[in-house]
C-alpha cells in the first residue's frame, strides 16, 4: 500500500464503494472503525490510497473483489453433460451454459456425465487451483441415492475408510438421510475433500450399495440452493467474498 500522504493510487473509501461494499460514506465509517484491512494490516486513515490491481482488501475478515475482470459462476450441471468446454467425442458439454458471459470461463474440477449438481465456472486460475486441489481440503457435499438398505454400520465403515484400487479413502462426514425397508433404496449424504475420479460411486459400490443417482449440493462455502438443473448464475457478492477469503487463506498457508 502507498503512503497515506501519497497522491498515487485510489482512495480506499472510493475503492470500497466501487467494489459494491457500501456507499462511500458508509465505507468511510468502516475504515474509521478499524474494520478494513489492506494487505493484512488495519487501515483507519481516510486519506489512505491503495493500488486496486495489486493490494488485497478485506472488510470484517471477508475478502473484497477488486479485480472486476474476474468472473465467478455457479452451474447446476444436469446429467448427460460432460465437464468440459469442448468434448472431442461430440457429447454435450459446458459451452451452452457460458454463452451470456464474454469471458472465457473454465470449470473447476469435474462431475462425471451422470452426476448432476454444483459446478463452479471461472476465469480465476488461482482460485480454481485452491478449490480443485485436495491439499487445500475444500470439502464437497454429495447426496447419493443408492441401491439397498444402508445401515448405520455401513455409515461407520464409510467414515473409517474403505480400500479402493488407488488407495484407501474415508468420508469426512457421512449420514443416512433415509432408508426404505421395501426395496426403495437409501439416501446417503457424503462430505469429502478428495478429488479422485468417481470417488463417491466407487466408495458406495465398495460397501455394496451402487449409486443410482448422484448430486453435488455444496462446494466449499457454496450451496446449490434452489438453482434449477441446467441453469447458471453469477455468484453473489457474499459468495464471491467467501471464495476469495478461502483462496487468500490458502495462499497464506503456502507461504508459511
Amino acid at each position: 500500500m502507498t503512503d497515506a500522504e501519497s497522491t498515487e493510487g485510489v482512495r480506499l473509501q472510493k475503492v470500497l464503494a466501487n467494489a459494491g461494499v457500501a456507499s462511500r460514506r458508509v465505507a468511510e465509517q468502516l475504515i474509521v472503525e478499524g474494520r478494513v484491512r489492506v494487505n493484512g494490516k488495519v487501515v483507519t486513515e481516510l486519506g489512505s490510497r491503495i493500488d486496486p490491481e495489486n493490494d488485497l482488501v478485506d472488510v470484517d475478515g471477508t475478502a473484497v473483489q477488486l479485480d472486476q475482470s474476474k468472473r465467478y459462476v455457479m452451474l447446476n450441471k444436469p446429467t448427460g453433460v460432460v465437464s468440459s468446454m469442448k468434448d472431442d467425442r461430440g457429447r454435450p458439454d459446458l459451452r451452452r451454459f457460458t454463452k451470456e458471459w464474454p469471458e472465457r470461463l473454465y470449470n473447476v474440477g469435474r462431475l462425471d456425465a451422470e452426476t448432476s449438481g454444483l459446478l463452479v465456472l471461472t476465469n480465476d486460475g488461482e482460485l480454481a487451483h485452491v478449490l480443485a486441489h485436495p491439499s487445500f481440503g475444500v470439502t464437497k457435499v454429495y447426496i447419493a441415492k443408492v441401491d439397498g438398505r444402508v445401515t448405520p454400520q455401513t455409515i461407520q465403515r464409510l467414515l473409517r475408510g474403505v480400500d479402493l484400487e488407488d488407495g484407501p479413502i474415508s468420508a469426512d462426514k457421512a449420514r443416512l438421510l433415509s432408508s426404505s425397508t421395501e426395496g426403495g433404496g437409501s439416501l446417503v449424504e457424503l462430505t469429502l475433500h478428495s478429488g479422485r475420479n468417481r470417488i463417491v460411486r466407487r466408495m458406495m459400490a465398495e460397501v455394496g450399495h451402487p449409486v443410482v443417482e448422484l448430486v453435488r449440493r455444496q462446494f466449499g462455502p457454496l450451496h446449490l440452493g434452489t438453482l434449477p438443473a441446467g441453469r447458471a448464475r453469477e455468484l453473489t457478492k457474499v459468495e464471491r467474498g467467501a471464495l476469495l477469503t478461502l483462496s487468500r487463506q490458502a495462499a497464506g498457508q503456502q507461504e508459511e
